[in-house]
């Protein structure tokens, strides 16, 4: 009885053990993401939502597209850790970008439950490398012949990612957000490094590493004064940064 007693407990502690497991275990958090969609769908005002497939697992995310009469150029904007597609500064990004003549792409990237924490996003970075191929693989359909991305905090560490691969020739650059990691090892685009002089100790102690490793000399490492890491209050001297950027990357 003593032993069965034992293995009971022992079963039993393993079962809990695997069911409080981090999200990351059992991969995205697709229910949350659908939460998110159910959100910000029925009050979308600028542009039109659109579902992509990823190959893997056969997930259909959300993507917010806002095209542009007559525009050859498109964005794809990638939103931070465990928000969604039009959040705050990201959309601004994706309506006020769109503005300035660029076709955008704003995409649902992998998110996790709401506790977690930046350490377990690395293994979502395949699925959100796949998000990535996918949406340049829509704006390519759709005729654009030359696409940016624009990723802000942990969507600049997917979109490394994404980039570390094969990324298609028709991405022709990369404007940076409040990117954290040391550098951009690998990449060969025009890229732009773009945060706050109040940004977060990561991105601020990161930032002599990543303007060292810009290997194109189109790239470029701009920091804007008195800004934090959502831009809060300067989005307009944000915009103008990227756009600024894109034009000169496209040209």
């Amino acid at each position: 009885m003593k032993k069965n007693s034992l293995l009971a407990g022992v079963l039993s502690g393993a079962l809990f053990y695997t069911m409080t497991l981090p999200s990351l275990a059992a991969g995205p958090d697709y229910a949350r993401e659908a939460k998110w969609a159910d959100e910000v769908v029925p009050g979308l005002v600028v542009g039109d939502a659109v579902y992509l497939q990823t190959p893997r697992g056969h997930h259909k995310f959300l993507t917010l597209f806002t095209p542009v009469d007559g525009a050859k150029q498109a964005l794809i904007v990638v939103h931070g850790m465990g928000i969604h597609p039009d959040w705050g500064m990201v959309g601004t990004l994706r309506t006020e970008l769109s503005d300035r003549g660029f076709t955008t792409l704003s995409i649902q990237m992998p998110i996790l439950a709401a506790d977690a924490k930046g350490e377990d996003y690395p293994p979502t970075f395949p699925e959100a490398a796949e998000r990535l191929g996918e949406a340049v693989a829509f704006l390519k359909a759709k005729g654009y012949t030359e696409l940016a991305v624009v990723s802000h905090s942990m969507g600049s560490r997917m979109s490394l990612d994404y980039f570390k691969g094969k990324p298609d020739p028709v991405v022709k650059s990369w404007a940076s957000l409040g990117p954290s990691f040391p550098g951009y090892e690998s990449v060969t685009l025009p890229i732009l490094d773009l945060y706050g002089d109040n940004d977060l100790p990561a991105v601020l102690g990161n930032a002599g590493a990543r303007k060292g490793s810009l290997a194109n000399p189109a790239s470029k490492q701009v920091v804007l004064a008195k800004t934090d890491h959502f831009f809060t209050g300067h989005e307009g001297a944000m915009v103008d940064a990227v756009a600024d950027f894109l034009k000169s990357s496209f040209q």
